[in-house]
């Protein structure tokens, strides 16, 4: 794989419709074979959703449950399509991921009133590391709107404290239209990553921690998009359209012009 290749690659996916990701993404790993493992593990792009088909449950599909062209559910830790020799979470691990699957669960009907959740942990050699997941999408209809909430951490054992890392993505989608007013699109994506010691005394602990330091970061990076995308989005819609007629504007500047002119003499 060349490095200019990956790099010219995600050159060109930042200078695109961030609501076409997905699709540009497809076509340039067609274009380029070589690329695809590297581009689905750096590129965020919107979460898909699937059935389990032993809980019947929803989960949704990222590079960290992936093997190959399988998908491992949280609900039934069982792989679909089926596949053999499988990399698996340790019993340890796994009792916490249903765990703080389970918390995230509660946290995401109380935050997001519906949606899909899911959680994935793995081993590390001197920790583990994990995912969260949440997305929520609006019915389909003239407006229509998309959340997805990337988590990832890494969790360092020191003693009776644990060192976390956590790095978190967010893509938001809007769009909306009509005849009377035409269509807008609003979309993109924010990341924003966190290092902390917190105390540990047991994996009740580690579940704790990472649900304290998920919830803050999407109460910030919630606030930091409600003053970049709408805030912004106000201004500058506010600068371009003009309730004023031109006419009385022009006169309004020209009043004001007269007014200087005048304190100047």
């Amino acid at each position: 794989m060349s490095s200019d290749q990956f790099d010219s690659a995600l050159d060109l996916l930042r200078r695109l419709p961030p609501h076409s990701t997905a699709a540009n993404l497809n076509r340039i790993c067609a274009l380029a074979p070589d690329l695809t493992e590297e581009l689905l593990s750096s590129v965020d792009q919107p979460l898909q959703t699937r059935q389990c088909k032993k809980t019947k449950r929803d989960y949704l599909l990222c590079d960290y449950n992936r093997d190959g062209d399988s998908y491992r559910s949280p609900w039934s830790n069982e792989f679909y399509p089926e596949l053999e020799d499988a990399e698996m979470p340790s019993e340890r691990v796994r009792k916490m991921e249903v765990r703080m699957g389970e918390a995230v669960d509660v946290y995401r009907e109380l935050y997001y009133e519906g949606g899909v959740s899911s959680v994935y942990f793995w081993d590390l050699d001197d920790g583990f590391a994990g995912v969260v997941l949440l997305k929520k999408t609006t019915p389909k209809s003239s407006s229509e709107g998309g959340w997805d909430s990337i988590h990832v951490f890494e969790a360092i054992d020191r003693a009776r404290n644990a060192h976390y890392k956590l790095t978190s993505t967010v893509i938001l989608r809007l769009s909306t239209g009509n005849e009377a007013l035409g269509d807008m699109d609003l979309s993109g994506n924010m990341t924003r990553q966190v290092e902390q010691d917190m105390p540990v005394q047991d994996d009740g602990s580690h579940i704790v921690n990472v649900g304290k330091l998920v919830e803050d970061m999407e109460l910030k990076m919630r606030n930091l998009l409600q003053e970049v995308y709408f805030g912004k989005a106000k201004d500058i819609v506010g600068d371009l359209r003009s309730l004023q007629p031109l006419t009385e504007a022009n006169k309004d500047k020209a009043t004001h012009q007269e007014m200087i002119n005048s304190m100047k003499r």
